[in-house]
């Protein structure tokens, strides 16, 4: 059973040197404790993304209870956007699209070709892709939340 109708799985973080946004796959009330974690790291990093995920992950992978949290996040800047992964995994993507979750595939897909047709905004293929995602994967709902960097 999947009951995530309106999941708002995204939030903005206060940084000390601007805007940075997360979302997050997997147990809402795991990530939820991550993104908690990762707040304090941001803030303890002085707003430096880079250095808070990479700490970030040190601890997820090595703390007693973090260790068992199920979730993957997304974070990202203006500048940079990363994948954190429970087992000390940091990914930074190659290009100017990034997905995670059971729908990331389909949703990635959709953007790639949204955004290389160069007709939309950022915003218009989030949702457009989202969107799509939502009616392939039965896992993924079309309530979506979109939060913009300026």
């Amino acid at each position: 059973m999947a009951m995530k109708q309106k999941a708002v799985k995204v939030r903005k973080f206060d940084s000390q040197k601007g805007g940075v946004v997360g979302g997050f796959a997997g147990a809402a009330a795991d990530a939820l404790t991550l993104f908690e974690k990762f707040e304090q790291k941001l803030d303890e990093y002085e707003g430096d993304l880079k250095r808070s995920v990479v700490e970030m992950a040190k601890d997820w992978r090595t703390d007693k209870i973090l260790r068992h949290l199920e979730a993957l996040l997304l974070v990202m800047d203006k500048g940079n956007s990363f994948i954190i992964a429970g087992d000390g995994n940091v990914i930074e993507p190659d290009g100017p699209i990034v997905a995670i979750g059971s729908g990331g595939g389909f949703a990635q897909a959709a953007a790639t070709a949204f955004y290389q047709s160069g007709k939309f905004s950022a915003k218009q293929i989030a949702e457009k892709s989202l969107k799509i995602a939502a009616d392939l994967c039965i896992y993924t709902n079309d309530s979506i939340t979109v939060l913009e960097l300026r």
